[in-house]
């Protein structure tokens, strides 16, 4: 039970901060909030997907080429123009790191606004701080897991963010329903979004990119993220930007 636990609350930390505050915020600017709201954000990115700790601010330039050349060759990572998902990945994280090392030729609409923390960005992105991530993981492991069977959650835990990079980019473009017509593939992966914190409502949001609630457009439809921006905005650590659903930038 205790690695159970363990397991469930890296996996809903991780994807909560991908989806409040790379996707959201640093990809779509849906709120704005303080610099050192921001900083704190980073630090809590950092603490869920450890490991697997991805940069906010290529994050937010490579989500905002998906939106704007979604399913074609320029898009970072469509299943049309990849092999398997694996072959997505690795191209996926090829453009990540080009991005994240400044040698890309992106146009500079798509950078404009994105969070840069250029201290924590480096130290996220250092070997030994995820080789120590891993090795936290791995501890844990070894003094709780009742099984054997348990060590085969750990390379999850290792790739967590990629990994629900992966469902989402791979399989929310081939399966699922759809509830508008757009100019790609995104489906709703799951009709009750279970596991990806509102994620899974992908054809939801290439139809809204700048909607705060992927949800709400089926009576089963809940994005568990938006209450909670909902409640961030009233108590005034964020400022939603409500009115420019259609804008995904």
């Amino acid at each position: 039970m205790i690695i159970l636990a363990f397991f469930l609350g890296h996996w809903y930390l991780s994807v909560l901060m991908q989806t409040l505050f790379l996707h959201r915020y640093a990809a779509h600017q849906m709120f704005t909030m303080s610099k050192g709201w921001e900083k704190v954000f980073y630090v809590l990115t950092f603490i869920g997907q450890g490991s697997s700790f991805l940069s906010p601010r290529a994050y937010g330039i490579m989500h905002r080429l998906h939106h704007a050349y979604a399913d074609t060759e320029n898009d970072p990572h469509s299943p049309k123009y990849s092999d398997n998902m694996m072959d997505m990945m690795w191209k996926t994280r090829q453009f990540y790191n080009d991005i994240l090392n400044n040698r890309d030729s992106i146009p500079a609409k798509f950078k404009k606004g994105v969070p840069n923390w250029q201290w924590m960005e480096r130290f996220g992105d250092r070997w030994m701080v995820r080789v120590a991530w891993g090795t936290v993981y791995t501890l844990f492991y070894i003094q709780f897991a009742t099984s054997p069977w348990l060590f085969l959650l750990l390379p999850v835990h290792y790739l967590m963010g990629p990994v629900h990079g992966a469902i989402i980019n791979w399989c929310a473009h081939l399966y699922g329903y759809t509830n508008f017509k757009v100019n790609d593939t995104a489906k709703n992966l799951l009709p009750f979004d279970f596991l990806m914190m509102g994620e899974s409502y992908h054809n939801n949001h290439h139809k809204f990119g700048g909607r705060p609630n992927f949800g709400g457009f089926r009576w089963h439809e809940f994005d568990p993220a938006y209450p909670l921006l909902l409640l961030l905005n009233k108590v005034g650590v964020i400022k939603l930007r409500l009115g420019r659903d259609e804008a995904y930038m």
